[in-house]
């Protein structure tokens, strides 16, 4: 395989995605044995469905149990020029018709997202590459005020994060996110922000003032209460008191905030539905969601080794129950019964989602963005002859 300079968040290679995946090494050459790798989530580096060849790591007997294994992994970050970035969206049961991904790849590394197979298209591992080989959309902000410009362009919210998380630790760095913020609020382009990460306080001046317009509101995804468990589940996302903090700094900061209490995954968060709510609540969340785990793809054997590894005990449990309520498979694609699963456990976890919402006075009204406000500025500031 050919040598590659080696790429950080430190700096970036230019050229589209399908030209990184094509270049791209493997992690030092090689598919990682399945093992916890400090501040990762996946245990391995399994092929994408669509590679020709698989690799597999056996022991045979030679030195040292893991020498040679890497302790951590470093985040290498593919610059790309995106030649659109507003995504139309068809499926019935998502609130939205648009939305914007700035990165492809998302280093949180949680085993259960849905976004993983989207790197086998890139020739990339749905494993550890796709939370340690990140493709930046470096000119999302011109392609989105170029789109906005279009005579055609209907207003619609658009929703940032439905992917992959737009906050996720590299954008301190590439600041995508903020530029993306920073065109909406020109051109009073309202925006939905679904997030698991601290950073979005970052940007409250931005949304601060959006927000009072109508143009803005977060959701911040907590998936249970428990550290020690969320350092497992989402190694490099934000802590979960530090997402209800964060929960409550943008309620104070006027930002309509709510709660996605996501993915459920069955005898292993779904316990904390009821105290999630409350402290989201209690911190100034108005609104909430809940999903239920997904596994399509690659991300159904991604997810099975990271419960073998971590929670032995419970993996048949979690497994079964998943089962029960996707219709006997690991994953159900069918619009309606996606996100919420179907069966006698997936009503009765609704039942408690509804009756704690209740409690806690969540989802009592629904807020809508306001469209109305959209203006496409004048080209160089200069105003209309005629308005």
């Amino acid at each position: 395989m050919e040598n590659l300079p080696d790429f950080d968040d430190r700096a970036s290679e230019t050229g589209t995605a399908a030209d990184h995946g094509r270049r791209r090494h493997r992690l030092e050459g090689q598919a990682v044995r399945a093992a916890v790798l400090k501040g990762r989530g996946a245990t391995g580096n399994p092929e994408g469905r669509f590679e020709s060849t698989a690799r597999d790591c056996v022991d045979d007997g030679w030195g040292e149990p893991g020498a040679g294994e890497p302790s951590a992994l470093a985040t290498h970050v593919t610059a790309e020029q995106a030649r659109t970035v507003i995504t139309r969206n068809n499926s019935p049961d998502v609130p939205f018709n648009y939305s914007i991904n700035p990165y492809r790849g998302c280093e949180h590394g949680c085993t259960y997202c849905f976004a993983r197979p989207g790197h086998a298209y890139l020739s990339l591992s749905p494993g550890l590459e796709f939370e340690t080989r990140l493709i930046a959309k470096v000119n999302a902000a011109e392609c989105l005020e170029r789109e906005l410009l279009r005579p055609g362009y209907v207003c619609e919210t658009i929703a940032l994060g439905t992917n992959t998380d737009p906050y996720q630790p590299v954008e301190r760095k590439w600041r995508i996110t903020r530029s993306l913020l920073e065109v909406a609020e020109r051109f009073n382009q309202p925006v939905g922000i679904v997030t698991k990460n601290a950073l979005v306080e970052r940007d409250l001046d931005i949304l601060a003032p959006m927000a009072q317009r109508g143009l803005a509101a977060v959701f911040v995804s907590v998936t249970t209460l428990d550290h020690r468990l969320a350092r497992r589940l989402e190694p490099r996302a934000s802590a979960p008191a530090r997402r209800i903090e964060a929960i409550r700094r943008l309620h104070e900061a006027g930002v309509p905030v709510g709660v996605m209490f996501a993915p459920v995954i069955p005898f292993l968060t779904d316990s904390a539905l009821e105290s999630v709510l409350e402290a989201a609540s209690s911190a100034g969340a108005r609104q909430a969601g809940y999903i239920l785990l997904r596994l399509p793809y690659e991300v159904k054997q991604i997810f099975r080794d990271w419960l073998e590894c971590h929670y032995p005990l419970k993996a048949a449990h979690v497994m079964s129950r998943v089962h029960a309520m996707r219709g006997g498979r690991d994953n159900d694609p069918d619009f309606g019964s996606r996100m919420v699963g179907k069966g006698e456990f997936a009503d009765l976890l609704g039942k408690r989602f509804r009756i704690a919402c209740k409690r806690y006075g969540l989802n009592l009204t629904e807020r809508k963005l306001d469209v109305s406000r959209f203006r496409r500025p004048a080209a160089g500031g200069q105003m209309d002859l005629f308005t």
